[in-house]
């Protein structure tokens, strides 16, 4: 619905505040007339598909056919001719609707109708989802003594033949399955299967395999808003040994249930796809910084993308006030892909230290992009799905679309996967067995290759 029909239900229903006040008098029939409206003109934007039903017009819905419904009963059993009795009372009348109608258009406005972004691929994109036990592993979070369970979202190619390369992905801190959604369809129709998972308590919410709902745990919450590294490194060690050995294990767990299932079910409609010899892992702020720990644990990882995290798990002490991390190095091909939140403070952000490391030229393998104009939220759908939460959560104005900003993301993440997990000679920016630039960034990227790819300049957790 955005800001305007909003603005607009304000200036009417000021409108009928002053005539109220300027006649002294309740106005039984021009207020039914006003609230008929508000729901008839809605109704036919539904019904034209100018608007979607949705959960964002749930409470303004309920307000309005409320308030429409008891406006016709006034005027029907009353006459116009009762006096508001002063200033005061129509105020209050016309301040209460206006406070209502602000409440209830909250959602509509925080998350405005949008149009997905189109998948490129040839494939058409089907999804699934399911629930995975890890009998090895207690539940940290909720009922004690149960298996550790997983709810997980694949979306992969349709009407497909063969097997294709296995994603794995690792939503934020508060994050949620879905939250890249758009750069999983572009993967799939481009021949991948995407598996994303909702990490049970790290995610905003989940639901069980019965249905329940299960909301982040309230104690990992309170473990977020202390951790400051600036003001004590063991702490934040300590803490992030934690989420990470949550997280860490979660995708332990889950490559090695795809791996033998599809084994086991080879006419399986997901698995039966899946290419558990290729296998790649992304994950944005929190997420990511366990998909860079995963690509140093285990040796069937063939590509790392990490959206703006750092390395917590390279983090191996605290000695001096410093961190002390991991020297050796990163064993496989891994994207750090950043937005201007944390571009230019790398170097000011003690647990970013192995990142701004890894710009300068550490590892021959370890590539970075910077997505010029955009921030750190921008890397996920919420941009799409709520440009305002987003412009207030990233802190800082964007200056390119939610739309350009994950077009150029899905882009770099689809060319480094053809380029290290099916051998394509397309990595972004440059070609992996010739050295020669196919294409540049997006004008205000900035790009930086390391080993043997040539330099192509387009321009936290």
């Amino acid at each position: 619905m955005g800001i305007g029909p909003w603005v607009l239900m304000l200036l009417l229903e000021l409108a009928l505040t002053v005539y109220r006040m300027r006649t002294n008098a309740v106005q039984r029939r021009a207020t039914a007339i006003l609230r008929e409206l508000s729901v008839l003109l809605p109704a036919a934007l539904l019904a034209l598909s100018t608007l979607r039903w949705g959960f964002r017009y749930y409470a303004l819905a309920a307000l309005l056919l409320t308030s429409a419904a008891v406006g016709l009963l006034q005027w029907l059993r009353k006459t116009d001719a009762k006096k508001e009795g002063g200033r005061a009372r129509p105020l209050w009348r016309g301040g209460a609707m206006m406070a209502l109608l602000s409440l209830a258009s909250l959602p509509a406005i925080l998350f405005p109708e949008y149009a997905p972004l189109p998948a490129t691929g040839e494939y058409p994109v089907k999804t699934a989802v399911q629930y995975l036990a890890d009998p090895d592993r207690t539940e940290p979070f909720g009922r004690q003594g149960e298996a550790r369970a997983l709810a997980v979202e694949f979306w992969y190619p349709a009407h497909a033949a063969g097997h294709f390369p296995l994603i794995v992905f690792s939503h934020g801190a508060f994050g949620l399955r879905t939250s890249n959604e758009t750069l999983f369809r572009a993967l799939a129709s481009h021949g991948y299967v995407v598996c994303s998972i909702d990490h049970s308590g790290h995610c905003l919410y989940t639901t069980r395999e019965n249905g329940s709902p299960m909301p982040i745990d309230r104690g990992y919450l309170g473990e977020l808003r202390r951790e400051d590294a600036r003001a004590d490194r063991r702490a934040s060690l300590a803490l992030y040994q934690k989420w990470m050995g949550v997280r860490v294990a979660d995708i332990h767990f889950v490559i090695d249930s795809i791996a033998a299932r599809a084994a086991a079910a080879p006419q399986d409609e997901v698995y039966g796809l899946v290419d558990a010899q290729k296998i790649g892992v992304i994950g944005h702020s929190l997420g990511g910084s366990a998909a860079l720990g995963i690509g140093r644990a285990r040796g069937d990882v063939g590509a790392v993308i990490a959206l703006e995290s750092p390395f917590l798990c390279d983090i191996l002490a605290v000695e001096d006030g410093a961190f002390v991390f991991e020297e050796a190095p990163y064993p496989v091909p891994v994207l750090a892909i950043y937005s201007d939140s944390a571009w230019t403070q790398l170097a000011d952000w003690p647990q970013y230290a192995q990142n701004a490391r890894l710009r300068a030229g550490r590892d021959k393998d370890a590539y970075n992009l910077h997505l010029a104009g955009t921030g750190h939220l921008s890397l996920t759908d919420l941009s799409l799905a709520s440009p305002l939460l987003t412009r207030l959560l990233n802190g800082h104005r964007c200056t390119v679309s939610a739309e350009d900003g994950l077009t150029r993301l899905n882009e770099a993440c689809l060319s480094f996967f053809n380029g290290f997990l099916k051998d394509a000679d397309t990595v972004y920016g440059s070609s992996a067995g010739a050295g020669r630039p196919l294409h540049a960034p997006s004008e205000g990227d900035v790009l930086t290759w390391r080993g043997g790819f040539p330099p192509c300049v387009g321009t936290r957790f």
